[in-house]
């Protein structure tokens, strides 16, 4: 499972996420910062933070806990 967080600049809710991901003990994933990419502002915009598998494609947008993402991460 190859993650990533998509996330912006200066977003209180991606800090949040970022310790959620730690509490659920969540593994090695890449940051995506979105602003700039006119591509990803248009796909994420005001979703992030986005935590997304990138080789199923699934993702899990914010608001989530760390039982959401510990279930996302069994693929359910």
């Amino acid at each position: 499972m190859k993650l990533a967080l998509y996330q912006r600049d200066d977003c209180h809710l991606c800090d949040a996420a970022l310790d959620v991901l730690a509490q659920a003990g969540a593994p090695d994933f890449e940051s995506v910062w979105i602003d700039g990419d006119a591509a990803l502002e248009a796909r994420y915009g005001a979703r992030v933070p986005v935590l997304r598998d990138e080789d199923s494609g699934a993702e899990l947008a914010w608001p989530f806990d760390h039982v959401a993402v510990s279930a996302f991460l069994r693929g359910g």
